[in-house]
């Protein structure tokens, strides 16, 4: 998955078209991403004893990772995500770090 925790993203399909907010959990597994105060439901509640009264609650549940486009941090616009390796330490040993690009503007994430 490209997106990442923390990543501000850009709603780019459904009833939440436009809005803006930063990512607080990924689901790698189903391909869902959650974001705080975006894509929120009403779910109507039954009382469960003294301590737990019913009522509506507002619930946030994770939207598809395809419904979103990254904002990059250097031009501000909504982008695709690319990868670039850099290779790091003597010849012997190479090791290569894999790296985000925007695809506009082309700088390290």
């Amino acid at each position: 998955m490209k997106l990442k925790k923390d990543d501000q993203v850009l709603v780019v399909a459904g009833k939440n078209r436009g809005m803006k907010g930063k990512i607080s959990k990924v689901f790698p597994k189903t391909g869902k991403v959650l974001i705080p105060g975006i894509n929120t439901f009403k779910k109507h509640t039954k009382p469960q004893g003294e301590g737990k009264p019913g009522g509506i609650i507002d619930i946030v549940k994770p939207l598809p990772v395809t419904n979103v486009a990254l904002i990059c941090p250097k031009c501000g616009k909504p982008t695709r995500i690319g990868y670039q390796l850099s290779k790091k330490g003597p010849s012997a040993k190479l090791r290569v770090n894999k790296l985000r690009i925007c695809k506009k503007c082309q700088t390290v994430i």
